[in-house]
């Protein structure tokens, strides 16, 4: 690699670094403070960059929001065909799926705090694009509960929609408990995988 090539390299990088971090700080702010009450200046200042500066990633706030919620569900979506595809059986995809979740919930607590508080504030491409990605996810596991459970589609949906309150309404309550009193996420990660596996499959 020439060394004009390699430079271009590390200031792409460098920026995919810049822009990343600035979501990650879009997704603290949006929770803790909510989409209207979060200024560009707040999400630079945050990632460590100059307000206008943050502009060179994002037209505004409203695209930071949706590259934040599209972005994730892509992820899910990506994430929940790779459990299946590597599953040899649909009880291990089940179970694949499960602890995939898990993980997604327990690491990114704040970006689903902000999906649920602030998903009306996506332009209406963004929250269709959203709205699509999830249900291709939700149909993701419906296809494999049917393979498991003898229950009409309509129902494995209810089952799948109910495991997702649970598995990522949790991770972000346990923040309410002192820091003392706070469970160590492994046990709260393996707990959430045997009640949601249960919830999925019970007769």
């Amino acid at each position: 690699m020439t060394q004009t090539a390699s430079s271009a390299t590390s200031r792409s990088q460098a920026k995919a670094d810049r822009r990343q971090s600035l979501l990650d700080a879009a997704a603290r702010l949006f929770a803790e403070h909510g989409f209207a009450g979060v200024s560009m200046e707040d999400l630079g200042a945050a990632a460590g960059v100059s307000g206008p500066a943050v502009y060179r990633h994002f037209s505004g706030k409203q695209a930071v929001l949706g590259a934040l919620l599209v972005g994730v569900s892509e992820n899910l979506l990506a994430g929940g065909k790779q459990q299946i595809a590597a599953a040899s059986d649909a009880q291990r995809a089940l179970t694949g799926l499960v602890r995939f979740h898990v993980e997604f919930a327990l690491q990114n607590p704040d970006v689903i705090r902000a999906q649920d508080r602030d998903l009306a504030q996506l332009t209406d491409s963004d929250r269709i694009a959203v709205r699509s990605l999830q249900r291709s996810y939700v149909e993701l596991w419906v296809g494999v509960l049917c393979e498991l459970v003898a229950e009409d589609v309509a129902t494995l949906r209810v089952r799948a929609h109910a495991v997702f309150g649970l598995i990522n309404s949790t991770p972000y309550s346990t923040r309410t408990h002192g820091v003392a009193s706070r469970p160590p996420l492994r046990a709260v990660g393996s707990l959430l995988e045997r009640m949601a596996l249960a919830a999925l499959l019970s007769a």
